[in-house]
């Protein structure tokens, strides 16, 4: 059977899996709404929030729609779409509180046995300052809602503490996402980011892959929604990956009854995996980075899915044994006082045949020259037998790709501690 296949978002994420469903001879046309510059050919102009006019396209067009980004999840978008019996992959509104939540998401490990931090939520600034002054050692704040990767305050003392409660809480740098705020331990160890392809009762484990999320080079700077990646993760046994799937992964499935991607990001500390958060959906931009490894048809899993209600028909994903390094491209004053409409040069240098893969997120063309229209710009990924050869493969395209402002990390996947 094939069929029509909606793919909701705008960002790289999108273009990563708009590009590896276009690979499958399951797929007829592909939308994606309303997408950027990168996935033109396939655009058509519907807003990823406006939850009726897609319904109502992917209706007509009689598609299969997977959601790439939280807020439409957040919205709702997959209650909808069910309600007028439509096929949709992605967890329904009530599942997405995992991400949506942080406090709901923490609370849920804590009453399920899930490793995790030591936390507690505050509604209150002075409250969670006077337990942030009662800890030892660092400590992270969290804004409690969504905001686009950027809510987390690593703290290294008790005054960072104190002024990143006052900036979420007080201050509302994330507007309603920090009315209430996690402060919790920093745990020691290596992060790695676990996907899944989940079903509602079984999950299929999706690759591996290492963020990296502060903006400047030796994780400096404040947080963003990911400056580049690394995949599989280095130095990361088979036997703790089956632990991951097997204790934390398939039991928040069956319990939660998510369907969709799951992104499980985790701390390998000397203790073992401890979770640091959940997402409902696939990262970005560990999609870059894992789906160019993904040798299997990505539509075939995703259709049982939605169609057969199981992942169980599915032979489970095949895989390069060739590493990837994704570098985030973006624009002038990112990630806070973004400023776009920049032309961007030197794409037709990149040569997209020798192990490079150009993925858009901020961009637009305009009488077929690219500009900027966001911060996070263009994804650069390198595929090679080494960890060390694709990070300078996707290095040398980069350097070819140019416009006023642009910036970058310069150590993807050259600065990385494997799996203690």
């Amino acid at each position: 059977m094939r069929k029509d296949v909606l793919i909701v978002g705008s960002g790289g994420r999108e273009h990563a899996i708009a590009w590896k469903v276009s690979q499958s001879p399951l797929v007829r046309n592909i939308f994606v709404a309303p997408g950027n510059g990168g996935t033109r050919m396939w655009n058509v102009p519907i807003q990823a929030t406006d939850i009726d006019s897609l319904c109502n396209f992917a209706e007509k067009q009689d598609c299969l729609t997977i959601v790439g980004p939280e807020a439409p999840l957040e919205l709702g978008l997959v209650n909808h779409f069910r309600k007028k019996g439509l096929p949709v992959f992605g967890p329904t509104k009530e599942q997405a509180r995992l991400e949506s939540s942080k406090a709901f998401s923490k609370e849920f490990m804590l009453d399920n046995g899930l490793p995790t931090a030591k936390f507690k939520t505050f509604s209150n600034p002075e409250q969670a300052i006077d337990y942030s002054d009662s800890m030892e050692g660092n400590i992270v704040v969290k804004a409690d809602g969504l905001a686009s990767g950027k809510g987390v305050m690593v703290c290294s003392n008790r005054e960072e503490a104190r002024n990143a409660v006052r900036t979420i809480m007080v201050e509302k740098a994330f507007g309603k996402a920090g009315n209430v705020v996690i402060v919790e331990e920093k745990l020691s160890g290596s992060e790695v980011s676990v996907m899944a392809m989940c079903d509602g009762s079984d999950a299929m484990f999706l690759g591996t892959a290492v963020d990296h999320k502060r903006l400047l080079d030796g994780d400096r700077g404040p947080n963003t929604g990911g400056m580049g990646a690394y995949s599989p993760a280095a130095g990361l046994p088979e036997e703790v990956l089956e632990v991951v799937m097997e204790k934390i992964v398939k039991p928040t499935v069956r319990k939660t009854g998510f369907t969709g991607f799951l992104y499980t990001g985790l701390m390998m500390t000397a203790e073992g995996p401890m979770i640091l958060e959940f997402n409902a959906r696939f990262g970005d931009p560990e999609a870059q980075a894992i789906l160019p490894r993904l040798e299997s048809d990505i539509l075939d899993p995703v259709m049982s899915a939605c169609y057969e209600g199981s992942l169980g028909g599915s032979s489970s994903p095949k895989w390069s044994n060739l590493n990837t390094c994704s570098v985030i491209m973006c624009s002038a004053g990112y990630p806070l006082h973004v400023k776009t409409g920049a032309e961007i040069k030197g794409l037709k240098f990149v040569d997209s045949e020798n192990g490079i893969f150009v993925f858009h997120s901020g961009t637009r063309f305009q009488d077929g020259r690219p500009y900027t229209s966001g911060g996070r710009v263009i994804c650069v990924t390198g595929m090679a037998s080494s960890l060390e050869g694709a990070s300078g493969i996707a290095y040398a395209a980069v350097g070819k790709i140019h416009w006023e402002g642009e910036n970058h990390r310069t150590d993807i996947g050259r600065a990385r501690n494997e799996v203690p």
